[in-house]
């Protein structure tokens, strides 16, 4: 064991240097993974919690710093020191402020007898800046008040921050994921809420031994006799399992991202569906109710036998009462249109912004007014969509662009994002092999033009023949 402490200590440097990656890889993964336009209110505290990864990095490879200056033992040195040692304090601080406003985003909405809490978080690091810049005026001790800076941020923001962040975790996961049904994300959600608790023992656990109570009972040297080891050990350990399973968690928004993509399909897929019924309804059912109707009016005119006559006239006011009928049920399943064919145009232009706030990803749509069927509308637009899917879930690109546009004697589709690009030997899966044959149903062909790092380029080409759509105006019965 004690050569083991005495390893650990030889290479204390490198290990915090190790530390602070764990924590800038975290702040990395949530920044990338950040949602702007998600339901769960996990996603609106990930900032703050990207800015508690970043800044405790800063202030844990702060230290190894500090060692090459002192090394270098210069006058300058000296004085970039003692910066750099108030720079460590101050992200200390920062980042615990950060874990305490994450902790008090996941806890909203709060009761409105606890709504004052809400403010706690700036209040409390106000407080704190506020004596920091005071022992800094005053000219104390510069060595002794970044000490007595690193212990009060560590009981006044880091310790309730890790408290806080814990519980509304717990929060979240009975709240929202439970009803998800996604039982794998709660489960690591709770284990990070714990990992959080350990993390907020440990904050007062490595706070710097000074002559006042906690901190004379409860500090860093303590720790580690105690646990005859360096006391970052405990920290690195547990720092590590809270980074990863916060990593495994955010998962959840690309789950979210899938299920509300599945959602939009779904519903413009029906929405084609009730199109193409009320046209088929329109063009034959009602018109043939409306002709009996017509058929039934004329025989009440060469009927003479009145009992005869009053029997027609029934049956036409039944069909009368049918025609009413049939007309609201058209009513309710398709927008009023003069034409019984789908504006592709309108609904791409739909599909690309309901994408963009659904996925948070900047999506540009171009297009021109294009009558299709029905029925190559739903193929248009699900190869659309798939396009669009594969883009958002796979390429990681910051901006995708749809257009859709006439070249001479066809009808041209084109997505196009700005990502990693397909690899050399892509694999067909489900989705490819999906647009493929959407593509060969509309009688098209499809391209897939794609360089690594450079983004993917997908064009669909369809003759405007095989899309036209059906001549004439409906009858207005």
């Amino acid at each position: 064991m004690t050569a083991l402490r005495d390893w650990f200590e030889a290479n204390r440097l490198a290990l915090l240097f190790f530390y602070g990656q764990v924590f800038f890889t975290m702040g990395v993964a949530v920044a990338v993974q950040s949602r702007r336009h998600s339901r769960l209110a996990l996603a609106r505290g990930l900032p703050w919690l990207a800015v508690f990864g970043f800044f405790h990095a800063f202030y844990l490879w702060g230290e190894p710093l500090v060692y090459l200056f002192q090394v270098a033992g210069t006058h300058e040195g000296t004085e970039l020191i003692m910066v750099l040692k108030t720079l460590q304090v101050l992200f200390l601080g920062g980042s615990f402020g950060a874990l305490l406003q994450f902790g008090l985003i996941l806890m909203r909405p709060l009761p409105e007898r606890w709504a004052w809490l809400d403010l706690t978080g700036m209040a409390l690091f106000s407080t704190w800046l506020i004596m920091f810049y005071l022992g800094l005026s005053l000219g104390i001790d510069l060595s002794t008040w970044q000490q007595w800076l690193n212990v009060l941020a560590r009981y006044g923001l880091g310790l309730p921050g890790a408290l806080v962040a814990a519980w509304g975790l717990r929060i979240q996961a009975k709240r929202h994921l439970v009803t998800l049904e996604l039982d794998f994300i709660y489960s690591k959600l709770r284990y990070a809420g714990i990992a959080l608790l350990l993390f907020a023992v440990l904050i007062v656990a490595l706070a710097p031994p000074l002559p006042v109570f906690p901190a004379n009972w409860i500090n860093a040297q303590i720790f580690s006799r105690g646990l005859y080891l360096p006391a970052e050990v405990a920290l690195v350990v547990v720092s590590v399992a809270f980074a990863m399973l916060t990593i495994r968690v955010l998962e959840v928004f690309n789950i979210e991202t899938q299920r509300l993509l599945d959602q939009m399909e779904q519903a413009q897929i029906v929405a084609i569906e009730r199109e193409r019924i009320a046209r088929e309804l329109h063009d034959g059912a009602l018109q043939h109710v409306y002709a009996a109707g017509l058929l039934a009016r004329s025989l009440c005119r060469c009927v003479e036998n009145p009992n005869s006559v009053r029997q027609i006239e029934r049956l036409w006011e039944a069909l009368d009462k049918a025609i009413q009928e049939l007309r609201r049920f058209l009513s309710t399943l398709h927008a009023p249109s003069r034409e019984g064919n789908t504006d592709v145009h309108r609904v791409l232009a739909s599909l690309a912004e309901d994408a963009a706030r659904i996925s948070g990803t900047d999506i540009a749509y171009h297009g021109e007014p294009v009558q299709v069927s029905p029925e190559k509308a739903a193929h248009l637009v699900s190869f659309a969509r798939e396009a669009l899917s594969n883009a958002i879930r796979h390429a990681r690109t910051p901006f995708i662009q749809v257009r859709l546009q006439k070249q001479d004697d066809r009808l041209v589709l084109i997505v196009e994002d700005q990502g990693v690009g397909l690899p050399p030997h892509v694999k067909r899966g489900y989705g490819l092999r999906n647009m493929e044959d959407r593509a060969r149903l509309l009688g098209g062909t499809v391209r897939f033009e794609s360089q690594p790092g450079k983004g993917t380029r997908v064009v669909l080409s369809v003759p405007l023949s095989e899309l036209q759509p059906a001549s004439g105006k409906e009858d207005e019965a």
